[in-house]
């Protein structure tokens, strides 16, 4: 976040798709840095998941207790529900994902009507087509090449196949295993998907 010029004290609100370790552990972290003695968090923070998020947020309070608990700031834990959340200029809608219990994908509607859709974990399935029908922008995951899939994450040719039958205008390939390394993720995808795809990295900014 630092390299990318953003601090602890930039968020306004935070998503989190499933409770999995590698989506979960800045977490804890993130909360502490927010209580930085000589330059505390003041504007309020959202922090929103799947369910079960607010009970995994008690079990977190339970055992860390005041390093984590806000005192400059108000912070809210929510549980998205199936109604959408309204959070300043934003629209955000969500749909379970096939991952584990708890999984979440959102739709982000802005007010000039630019769009993204976040799968987080998923395998394939309808509901990530349905968030992401017409977005400008598609995030997916995709994590494992044609060919050595893995139950309840996406290959290139699944990724594709949910852009093609979402008809978003650009894709984002992202949660990439090591082994993606060794092959060509985006010729594979484009062999299903024939618009933008484009290959996640590190600090990538993309203008919506």
């Amino acid at each position: 976040m630092l390299e990318a010029g953003i601090t602890y004290l930039d968020p306004d609100a935070i998503l989190y798709t499933h409770l999995h370790p590698d989506h979960t552990a800045d977490l804890v972290p993130t909360f502490f840095t927010c209580k930085y003695g000589d330059l505390p968090r003041e504007k309020d923070l959202l922090c929103v998941g799947g369910p079960g998020f607010k009970s995994f947020f008690e079990k977190l309070r339970k055992l860390y207790g005041s390093w984590i608990e806000p005192q400059s700031y108000n912070l809210t834990v929510k549980e998205i529900s199936k109604d959408s959340l309204l959070f300043r200029d934003l629209k955000i809608n969500s749909k379970p994902m096939a991952h584990i219990s708890g999984s979440m994908g959102y739709r982000i509607e802005f007010k000039d009507e630019k769009s993204i859709g976040i799968s987080g974990d998923t395998d394939y399935c309808q509901n990530i087509v349905e968030l992401a029908d017409e977005v400008d922008l598609l995030v997916l995951e995709c994590s494992f090449p044609d060919g050595k899939k893995v139950e309840g994450h996406l290959t290139p040719s699944w990724a594709g196949r949910i852009g093609l039958e979402s008809r978003c205008k650009r894709l984002l390939l992202i949660h990439l295993y090591p082994v993606c390394d060794q092959f060509d993720i985006v010729d594979q995808c484009k062999q299903v998907y024939q618009g933008e795809v484009i290959l996640g990295e590190d600090l990538m900014r993309i203008k919506i």
